[in-house]
This record gives C-alpha cells, sequence and structure tokens, in this order.
C-alpha cells in the first residue's frame, strides 16, 4: 500500500510540473459592458488561469523558476449575447537572463480580433487536432507561440515544434467565422494566421536567429562579459538589416514585433558602447525602423546603462 501511494504521489508530482510551463497572469477587463452577470468574467478569467498555467504544454519538465512569465489581458468590448463576447487581447511575455534578476521583454502585441463563446462553469478543453472553441483555440495559440519564441531564445530554431503546433491551431481554423485565423482578415500581417506563417517562413529564418544570438550570445553573456556580449548583439542586429532589405514582404510586422519589444533594451545597452559601434547600431536602427528614430538618436549622446 505504501509503495502504491508513493507511486502515485510520484506521477502527481510530475504531472504539475510538467504542467507548469508558464508563468501566466490573467486579467479580464469588462468596464464597457453595462448591465451584465459580472461575476462571469471573474469566472472567465479563474478558467482561463487554469488553462493557461495547469495545461501541459510540452513534454520536458519545469521547475518553478524556470516557468515563462506572460501576461494576457483581455478587455471585452461587447457582450454579443448571454455567451458571446467580443474585445481585444494583449500579449506580453519575458525572459530571465542568465544570471541576473534582470527580465528582457519577448513580446508585445495586441490581437483585435478575439471573439468567442463561453458558457459560465463550462471547462475550458482544447484538442490540437481539432478546432471546438475559438476561445481556447486563442488561448492555446499564444501559449505555443510564447513558448516557441523562449525556445528559439536559448537554441537555433528551439522554438519550431511549437510554432508548428501554433501553425496547425490555425490550420484547424480555416472555416470558422471568427475572425483573426485567416490571410484576409488582416493583409498587414497583423494576426494569428501572419504571425504563425512568418515565423515559420524560411525567408524571416534570419530574425529567428537574431532571437537567438540576441538573447544567448549576447544579453546571457553580459553579466561577465559586456563588450563581447554587446557585440554579438550588435552582430545580430544585421540580421534583422538583412531582412528589412530582402522585403520579404510590403509590411514586415515581424520586424516591428522585434522593435517593439527591444527598442529601450537596444538603446540602453549601446549607450555604454564605444564610439564606432555607437554609429554603426544607430544607423542601423535607424535605416529598419523610423518609428523610434529620436530614440536611436540618444544612443549617440547618453550614458544610461542597462541594469541587471
Amino acid at each position: 500500500m505504501r509503495k502504491l501511494i508513493l507511486l502515485i504521489t510520484v506521477l502527481v508530482l510530475t504531472v504539475q510540473l510538467q504542467g507548469q510551463e508558464l508563468k501566466c497572469n490573467i486579467q479580464v477587463v469588462s468596464q464597457q459592458v453595462q448591465g451584465t452577470n459580472k461575476q462571469v468574467f471573474e469566472t472567465l478569467r479563474n478558467a482561463i488561469f487554469e488553462f493557461m498555467n495547469n495545461k501541459v504544454w510540452t513534454n520536458n519538465v519545469y521547475t518553478m523558476d524556470e516557468r515563462i512569465e506572460c501576461n494576457l489581458m483581455f478587455n471585452i468590448t461587447e457582450q454579443v449575447s448571454a455567451d458571446e463576447f467580443r474585445g481585444t487581447l494583449q500579449i506580453q511575455s519575458s525572459r530571465p537572463v542568465y544570471n541576473t534578476n534582470y527580465k528582457t521583454t519577448m513580446f508585445n502585441f495586441v490581437d483585435k480580433d478575439i471573439h468567442f463563446r463561453y458558457i459560465e462553469f463550462e471547462p475550458l478543453e482544447f484538442d490540437l487536432n481539432s478546432h471546438s472553441s475559438n476561445l481556447t483555440s486563442i488561448l492555446a495559440f499564444y501559449a505555443y507561440f510564447l513558448l516557441a519564441l523562449d525556445y528559439d531564445s536559448f537554441s537555433y530554431m528551439g522554438g519550431s515544434p511549437y510554432f508548428e503546433n501554433a501553425e496547425k491551431i490555425v490550420i484547424n481554423a480555416q472555416n470558422v467565422v471568427e475572425k483573426g485565423w485567416k490571410p484576409i482578415d488582416d493583409m498587414s500581417h497583423k494576426n494569428r494566421y501572419w504571425l504563425s506563417k512568418d515565423f515559420l517562413d524560411q525567408e524571416y529564418s534570419p530574425v529567428r536567429e537574431f532571437i537567438y544570438r540576441y538573447h544567448r550570445h549576447g544579453l546571457d553573456m553580459m553579466d561577465s562579459k559586456v563588450i563581447e556580449g554587446r557585440a554579438e548583439i550588435a552582430t545580430s542586429i544585421e540580421l534583422l538589416q538583412k531582412v528589412y532589405r530582402s522585403r520579404p514582404d510590403p509590411y514586415m510586422y515581424i520586424l516591428r514585433l522585434i522593435f517593439d519589444a527591444k527598442a529601450d533594451e537596444m538603446v540602453k545597452i549601446f549607450s555604454e558602447s564605444f564610439v564606432e559601434e555607437k554609429n554603426r547600431v544607430h544607423n542601423m536602427l535607424t535605416e529598419m525602423d523610423q518609428t523610434n528614430a529620436s530614440k536611436y538618436k540618444t544612443i549617440l549622446e547618453d550614458n544610461t546603462q542597462l541594469e541587471f
């Protein structure tokens, strides 16, 4: 009997460890929805929290400290019917830098095509091989997408299996009426279809190499080898420039995602650099990202140091 109890305990602990890839904070904002049962939004928040944090997403075992920190903020703008909702979703994730207390932003994106049904207290179920719920498909898509980015930052193209799972969710949703899953829903590449397609597109592979080299050979080195780590980051930016100049599509929104996450950080990294490296990085970033040109100009002026 003791052996049986011990075996069950080990199995339960294993399942708990495997199901803790994500440390996901959930917010559901519903101020724009008037005259409804507000309790349903708290129930929804709890259900999403359990789904994201307790589901097994990979075959790997994670400790509590290894979980990927992320935030999902649902802004419910319309209650179409008793169990049908529309709104937006902001997704953010971060990654710790080796041997420091510093966390670097990996992803910051607003999905404007959130439309789903939710019956209060009904369990959230998901099957990777079919589309049965728009809510769980959206949640699972971003779970796999965040995992893919994180794995890419630790090993070259390491996130491919999870990008492929995200793509599978997109494929399964091609016949649904809700927006966000098809190329025609947003031709400027700002939806789930294009996120999965572009990150798996060979023409954008330098972006994924950038993610790996920037984090693993750049930031993760800077605690002990600042000059070498910074030089590697400067070289990794050339990979983004290669994509920018080849122009795989007219919008190249994938680069916008990178700059939205990294612009402020790169300014701080190179503000303490030497003149030649400052000029080189400033010119590359300004060429690719005119939106943040004023920020990049401070690289040449400031001495703001990145604090680990």
